[in-house]
C-alpha cells in the first residue's frame, strides 16, 4: 500500500489505518498499565502503627518474602512502634475494595498483627514480619539492578488525605544516584531514584515498579522544593537491607520504662523524668530521651542528669575535676552547657545501646543518679556532709 499521495496527503483509508492503529495501541497500553496495577497490588499492603503515646499513623508497605513473611516499608512508617497493623487488599471482581472503612470495620477478618523485625534509618527501611499470610497475597519480584532515567514508573500508595487506598500514580524516572540529606525523620544516605511523580503522606513505603512489574524502589518523601519531585530507595539498597545481617529495633523508651517497672513521669520537653533515691535517702531527677540517637547502624538511649545552674561559668579548677572524673567514669561524662537563659549547666550523661534490655537501662538510671548525686552534694555541701569526695569517688571507682 502506498501511503502518501504524490503531494504528501494522507488518504481516507490512510487516515482510518492510522487511527486504528493508534486506538489498537492505545487500548493495548492501558490493558497493560491495568494488568501491572493488578499484578502489583496483591503485594501492596496499607500499614496502621500506633506509637508509646496512642498516636496512629499509616503508610505503605510490599510483601517481599513468602518464606519469612516480610512485609518491607520505610523506617519512618514505623516509627518507634514494634508491632503494626497490615492489611492487603480486599479483591472482588478483579477490583480491590478502595474505602479505608471498610478495612478498619473488618479488622478481625482482613488485618494481620506484624511485629517489626529489623530497621535502618540511614536507608530509611524497616521489616515486619507478619503470623500469616492470606492466599490472594503475592511476593513482588525485585528488579536485579538500578532504574535508569527516563523509565516510566507506577507508584501504589495509601495517601493519609485521601478516603481511598491502593492509589495508583504514574511517573518517570528523572535520575538515580546517591544522597546524603535529612529529612522530618533523620539523616539519611543511600542510592535515591528521584521520579517525577507526587508523594503524599500515607504513600511512604509503597512499591515503585517499572513496565514489567517490578520493584525497582519504595516510595521515601517528596522533595521540600516540589512536591512533584520524589524520592525513592532504590532497589539495590533494599536487596542489601533484606539479604544483610538485621538489627534489632529499639523499644521506645516508654515501653522500657514500663518492662523495667521504673516509676516516671513526662516532662514539658517529651522527655522521660525518674526520680532516683541516693545516698542518705535523697532523690535525685534522672531523664531519659523521648527518641533514641543514631549514626549508621548505631542506635544510642541517652539518659542524663542536672547537678547545678549557675550565671557563672565553672572554675577552671572544677572543669579540671570534671575532665578527671569523666576518664574514670565506667559510663558517662561531665558536660557543661548553656540553656536560653544563658546559665551553665553542669550534667553527667550516659549513653547506652538503645536495643539494651530494660534491666540495663535501669542500672544506667541508678549509676547516673548516683554520680550526679554526689556531685550534687559535693557542690552543695550541708554542715554534715563531710565525706561526699569519697561518695563521688567511691561511684567513679565502680
Amino acid at each position: 500500500m502506498t501511503l502518501l499521495r504524490p503531494h504528501g496527503v494522507f488518504s481516507p483509508a490512510c487516515y482510518a489505518l492510522f487511527a486504528l492503529t493508534f486506538v489498537t495501541a492505545m487500548t493495548q497500553s492501558a490493558r497493560a498499565d491495568a494488568d501491572k496495577y493488578s499484578k502489583t497490588l496483591q503485594s501492596t499492603v496499607w500499614i496502621i502503627t500506633s506509637d508509646a503515646e496512642n498516636e496512629t499513623s499509616t503508610g505503605t508497605g510490599v510483601f517481599v518474602d513468602v518464606d519469612k513473611r516480610l512485609v518491607l516499608t520505610n523506617a519512618h512508617v514505623v516509627g518507634d512502634s514494634r508491632s503494626a497493623v497490615v492489611f492487603f487488599a480486599d479483591i472482588k471482581n478483579g477490583l480491590p475494595e478502595v474505602k479505608r472503612k471498610h478495612y478498619l470495620d473488618n479488622v478481625l477478618k482482613l488485618a494481620q498483627p506484624g511485629k517489626v523485625v529489623a530497621v535502618d534509618r540511614r536507608r530509611d527501611l524497616a521489616l515486619i514480619q507478619l503470623p500469616d499470610v492470606p492466599a490472594r497475597a503475592k511476593v513482588i519480584e525485585i528488579a536485579d539492578a538500578s532504574t535508569k532515567p527516563g523509565s516510566a514508573v507506577d507508584v501504589i500508595g495509601n495517601p493519609g488525605g485521601s478516603d481511598v487506598l491502593w492509589v495508583n500514580t504514574s511517573g518517570t524516572v528523572r535520575s538515580v544516584y546517591d544522597k546524603k540529606f535529612k529529612s522530618n525523620h533523620g539523616e539519611h544516605d543511600f542510592k535515591v531514584v528521584e521520579i517525577q511523580s507526587p508523594i503524599k503522606p500515607g504513600d511512604s513505603g509503597g512499591p515503585v515498579v517499572d513496565n514489567e512489574g517490578k520493584l525497582v524502589a519504595i516510595a521515601q518523601s517528596f522533595s521540600p522544593e516540589s512536591p512533584l519531585i520524589s524520592y525513592c530507595v532504590d532497589a539495590t539498597e533494599i536487596k542489601a537491607f533484606i539479604g544483610g545481617s538485621w538489627k534489632e529495633a529499639p523499644l521506645p523508651t516508654k515501653d522500657l520504662l514500663e518492662a523495667a517497672n521504673i516509676t516516671h513521669t513526662k516532662h514539658s520537653t517529651g522527655h522521660y523524668q525518674v526520680e532516683q533515691e541516693v545516698s542518705g535517702g535523697a532523690k535525685q531527677t534522672v531523664f531519659v530521651a523521648k527518641e533514641t540517637e543514631y549514626f549508621k547502624r548505631a542506635d544510642v538511649r541517652k539518659i542524663w542528669s542536672l547537678v547545678s545552674v549557675s550565671k557563672d561559668a565553672p572554675s577552671s579548677e572544677l572543669m579540671m575535676r570534671l575532665l578527671r572524673q569523666s576518664s574514670a567514669t565506667k559510663m558517662g561524662s561531665w558536660a557543661v552547657e548553656k540553656n536560653s537563659s544563658g546559665e551553665h549547666m553542669i550534667i553527667f550523661v550516659a549513653k547506652l545501646d538503645a536495643t539494651a534490655p530494660s534491666e540495663a537501662v535501669q542500672g544506667t538510671i541508678e549509676y547516673v543518679g548516683r554520680i550526679a548525686g554526689a556531685m550534687h552534694k559535693e557542690l552543695n555541701p550541708s554542715k554534715d556532709q563531710k565525706t561526699a569526695k569519697e561518695t563521688l569517688a567511691s561511684w567513679l571507682a565502680k
